[in-house]
């Protein structure tokens, strides 16, 4: 029994040693998978959601998108308090005045408070854009994977379908949506607008890749067994492709910001009473020379909203990708201060005896 153990201990101790040294050389999921095989059921084993989120939180870029990301919403919740102008008040004492310490990002030729316009055009772009991802993602996994689950005709005429739908003119009939709406439903009627027609690529992308899932042994076994098709396309095809559609949402609120920025800037978006960041950049570039600030801070918001969301996509696709490098070799505070510290001793050592042969 004691030789038993000896055996297993010399055999963990032989396989720490070959991953501390081939650690430089390693994925983070080979270091993953050797780590698991050390300890013999002893490795704390965490869910798959929680691994991806420990890679997820490697990564400063992504933390920095996060970090910015949560700013901009607390600012687009609460940012109204700080300030006692409104939105759609006019201050006439002060018209086409410059950022000062009463009006923080100055005002236009009405003598509406920009800041108090960015606060509320921010929680509007936001709302448009999430709402725009969720409901584009939702429809295209279900269609999507639909149309890769059904075979023969039924698939035919779904791809047929979903041809068709992507040559008709979305732009002119979304325009035409909002036009019909109200200045206070507009943005209501935009998503929707929008809706009918984004989700169109996204369902041919996941139609793609559901192709070779409808193959696996899972999803023929349940197909056997009964299962009704829709059950089968909930449970086992979409949670297949979840890291897909988890970066796509994040990547469809960049879409749905900059479609309705284009929308509002060309006047066919959101309208007054009601603004966004897209409307105060239409109405700011009419007086961009003799007020360029009415054009520049919505423009600054608008990109650092978007390029937060980008780093938070770019963040997640390397979370999901258990072969990237973009989150760095997994290496501990104490193995990096022991590397430090053997170099520095080695660097002496080389002093030491150069001075003695001198």
């Amino acid at each position: 029994m004691a030789n038993d153990k000896e055996k297993v201990t010399e055999k963990v101790e032989d396989s720490a040693a070959s991953l501390t040294t081939n650690k430089g050389q390693m994925t983070n999921a080979e270091l993953e998978l050797q780590a698991d095989s050390l300890g013999s059921g002893e490795v704390k084993r965490i869910s798959y959601f929680g691994l991806i989120g420990r890679r997820f939180l490697r990564q400063r870029s992504a933390m920095i998108g996060l970090g910015i990301l949560l700013v901009l919403i607390l600012i687009a919740l609460f940012g109204k308090y700080l300030t006692p102008y409104n939105y759609v008040d006019p201050d006439f004492t002060a018209i086409n005045q410059a950022p000062n310490a009463k009006h923080w990002f100055g005002t236009d030729g009405a003598g509406i408070d920009l800041y108090a316009s960015v606060v509320h055009g921010l929680g509007r772009s936001l709302t448009i854009g999430i709402t725009y991802a969720l409901l584009t993602s939702v429809i295209a996994a279900v269609i999507g994977t639909a149309i890769a689950y059904v075979r023969g005709v039924p698939e035919k005429i779904g791809m047929w379908i979903l041809d068709m739908l992507m040559v008709i003119p979305s732009f002119l009939l979304v325009a035409m949506i909002v036009r019909a709406a109200s200045g206070t439903t507009g943005w209501v009627m935009l998503i929707i607008g929008m809706t009918a027609f984004g989700w169109i690529g996204y369902a041919r992308t996941l139609r793609t890749m559901a192709l070779s899932l409808r193959e696996r042994d899972y999803v023929r076994a349940a197909k056997y067994m009964g299962v009704p098709s829709i059950k089968i396309i909930i449970r086992h095809l979409i949670p297949n492709l979840g890291s897909i559609l988890i970066i796509d949402t994040v990547l469809g609120v960049i879409g749905g910001i900059n479609s309705e920025t284009a929308y509002s800037f060309l006047g066919l978006g959101i309208k007054a009473p009601d603004t966004s960041l897209g409307y105060l950049l239409s109405a700011g570039s009419s007086a961009m020379l003799s007020t360029p600030w009415l054009i520049l801070i919505p423009s600054i918001v608008l990109i650092i909203l978007c390029v937060s969301m980008q780093l938070i996509g770019d963040g997640l696709r390397d979370a999901f990708d258990p072969y990237s490098r973009a989150a760095g070799m997994v290496e501990d505070d104490d193995d990096a201060a022991e590397a430090q510290d053997s170099e520095s001793s080695r660097n002496a050592k080389t002093d030491t005896d150069t001075t003695e042969r001198a």
